[in-house]
């Protein structure tokens, strides 16, 4: 995967491990933080000891996720700041709201949402279109929209330009898994470069004709194929960990065909 591991659960160690992540220097994290570049090195050294506004700014520089920048204040000896609620908490009730507008409001096409390990958290009846067929073992709990798009058994046995789609998942998975330092995701993606496809070349690359706008993803359905372009929304300034790991995928017609097909 070619992500950095974390050697030290240490303040410096972790600080260290995601200013090497986002390819920063010190002296360019100390010029955006408005400290030294000394007293980074001290930080990542252990030489010092920052104070709970020092951690919060780092990472904010950083673009931490919310859940690591939780972990970094418990390293530097402070309590975590950014709550962590279940989605199904009461006083979450405007983000359920919100996300249940949205789905329905993508009717009749397909939309879901999904958490930052790419778990299924909640979709509209028109995502049923995925679960087509799928076998059971595939559908339990947590469903996996990763797992679910490439296995064989499932999406990827009925993606006529499985080669593209594939080739677009598995770049977008790893580059979450460096990004966000989450473990599960780099197991994930390892899981699924190894789905095994008879017949079907994975080394195909696509070249963009004139006409095209985005990757379509290109479903059997039937005897019908339906192409259908995604957008994925997430909420802006979230403070809460769950709330941040949200993120809602919509599908939308690529064709006239495809639109039809949806009624």
């Amino acid at each position: 995967m070619g992500a950095l591991a974390v050697q030290e659960e240490t303040f410096g160690g972790l600080l260290r491990s995601w200013r090497q992540r986002r390819r920063v220097s010190q002296l360019d994290l100390a010029i955006d933080a408005d400290v030294s570049s000394r007293h980074i090195s001290f930080l990542e050294t252990g030489r010092a000891r920052p104070s709970r506004e020092m951690v919060i700014k780092l990472t904010e520089e950083l673009e931490v996720p919310l859940r690591h920048r939780n972990r970094l204040l418990v390293a530097a000896g402070f309590a975590p700041v950014f709550p962590e609620r279940e989605v199904h908490d009461p006083r979450l009730r405007s983000v359920r709201e919100a996300l249940d507008k949205i789905l329905a409001g993508c009717e009749p096409y397909p939309a879901l949402v999904v958490d930052a390990g790419w778990n299924l958290v909640a979709a509209n009846s028109a995502a049923a279109l995925f679960m087509d067929g799928v076998p059971a073992e595939l559908l339990r709990e947590p469903v996996n929209v990763m797992r679910l798009s490439l296995h064989p058994d499932a999406m990827g046995g009925r993606l006529v330009n499985l080669a593209e789609v594939r080739a677009h998942l598995l770049h977008r998975l790893r580059r979450q898994a460096e990004m966000s330092g989450d473990g599960r995701l780099a197991e994930l993606h390892d899981e699924l470069v190894g789905y095994v496809y008879p017949g079907v070349d994975l080394t195909v690359a696509h070249v963009p004709g004139p006409s095209d706008i985005l990757l379509p993803l290109r479903i059997r359905h039937g005897a019908t194929i339906l192409s259908m372009f995604t957008t994925l929304a997430t909420f802006g300034s979230p403070v809460d960990v769950t709330v941040s790991e949200l993120a809602i995928e919509m599908f939308w017609p690529n064709d006239e065909e495809t639109a039809a097909a949806f009624g």
